[in-house]
């Protein structure tokens, strides 16, 4: 899906009739709908300088239509690195059904890829913009194939892409730690600035050893004051001794709480109600997060009501969009916080209002309450203008987004 967008304004501007939700409408059984107001906004330096009672005579203000201003979005799990988007379509082959499977095909695809991975990585990112995105937490591989080659070239696929789009990094250790011998790559890509975060991989399964894999992710981060975001698909006890052993460190260690997640975490799908409650709460004690995709093959889907009721982080992404690991993936936001309403049944205006946050980390307009919280003077200027009447409406119908700022520079699309 390529989309022309129209570069509208940098720097010092004014946005008038922006649509902004006030408040809840109740009545006697409760939320009904959302107050919506205009307003005019002006940016500065990249920032919301000052909010405004509507004022349509401003002759020099840029024109927001009336559409509703929402935070833009931010995926929290995705691989720019490595996408078969923007080349021929390409289904999932029936022949590799497990991550050392699709560990062996990465070995032998990955040089070419690599040729044309900064193209095809503006590509990716051009398709999460189109949906509202502006920021990503993007995991690149590092493997004995590639060396940080994927890095290298993700950074300057979001070079070109600078003024619309940012990102933190995760450094990814696809082929297991010590399953192809990654542990000095990963090293040294701990040491770079531009790396927030450091991954693993199935410390079970592929790495054979949950502890060895665990204890050096978490000296890692230690060492270089670095976040940490491990892939887990096992699934099981070896599934929950991965997660539980990581909360157990991070409360030894609690420089790393609030900067510790496990991704997909498939375990949790698996348990009983009250197995959930206890790993949530010690979650939270840990103040560990969980990044999911929100999958709900085979009937199975993940706890993420039970997480969030008990205070623990959530994060969405969208992971693989239309690559070799999945068929799947749209690249829209607004589409993953879609499926957890219908999913688990969050169908009511407060509840689609609320669920809003799973698309833009948390943030949303009105608090639990109905007050107004976003936007507020001072917020960095990344916001989406979108065709709904309230955040509800967005979630429920997708809404499309016909512009979006990042740092302030905002784009128009044609």
């Amino acid at each position: 899906m390529q989309t022309n967008y129209k570069t509208i304004a940098k720097g010092n501007y004014t946005l008038k009739n922006v649509r902004l939700e006030t408040g809840f409408i109740e009545d006697e059984s409760g939320i009904i709908g959302t107050k919506t107001d205009l307003f005019s906004i002006e940016i500065k330096d990249g920032k919301i300088a000052k909010i405004s009672a509507k004022n349509p005579q401003l002759t020099d203000a840029i024109d927001a239509k009336r559409l509703l201003m929402l935070p833009s979005f931010k995926d929290m799990h995705v691989h720019l690195d490595k996408t078969l988007y923007g080349l021929p379509w390409q289904a999932l082959s029936p022949k590799r059904r497990t991550v050392a499977d699709m560990i062996a095909y990465e070995q032998e695809i990955i040089p070419e890829l690599l040729k044309t991975s900064v193209e095809r990585g503006e590509q990716l990112i051009n398709l999460l913009q189109h949906y509202g995105t502006t920021y990503a937490r993007t995991h690149f591989n590092v493997d004995t194939t590639s060396g940080l080659k994927s890095l290298e070239n993700l950074e300057k696929a979001l070079e070109n892409k600078k003024e619309t789009f940012s990102a933190e990094l995760v450094a990814f250790p696809q082929h297991g730690l010590y399953y192809t011998d990654s542990a000095s790559l990963m090293k040294e890509a701990a040491q770079l600035k531009s790396v927030a975060f450091v991954g693993g991989l199935d410390p079970f399964s592929i790495d054979k050893n949950i502890e060895k894999a665990i204890d050096f992710t978490v000296q890692l981060a230690l060492d270089h004051n670095k976040g940490i975001d491990i892939h887990l698909h096992d699934t099981g006890k070896e599934g929950m001794r991965t997660i539980e052993y990581l909360a157990e460190l991070t409360i030894k260690n609690p420089q790393l709480k609030g900067k510790s997640y496990v991704s997909h975490a498939f375990a949790l799908a698996h348990l009983s109600k009250n197995e959930e409650q206890e790993i949530a709460e010690k979650l939270a004690e840990a103040k560990v997060g969980i990044v999911s995709s929100v999958p709900f093959r085979n009937k199975v889907a993940m706890p993420i009501p039970t997480l969030v009721k008990n205070g623990v982080e959530v994060l969405i992404g969208n992971d693989n969009v239309q690559d070799y690991w999945s068929t799947f993936g749209t690249g829209n936001m607004l589409q993953k916080a879609n499926l957890i309403s219908e999913l688990y049944g969050l169908e009511t205006e407060y509840d689609l209002s609320r669920n809003l946050g799973f698309a833009t980390k948390n943030i949303t307009p009105l608090d639990n309450k109905g007050s107004q919280q976003w936007p507020k003077t001072g917020d960095n200027a990344d916001i989406v203008l979108i065709d709904a009447s309230c955040s509800a409406e967005a979630v429920a119908r997708m809404s499309p987004v016909l512009a979006l700022a990042h740092k302030g520079n905002l784009v128009w699309k044609n």
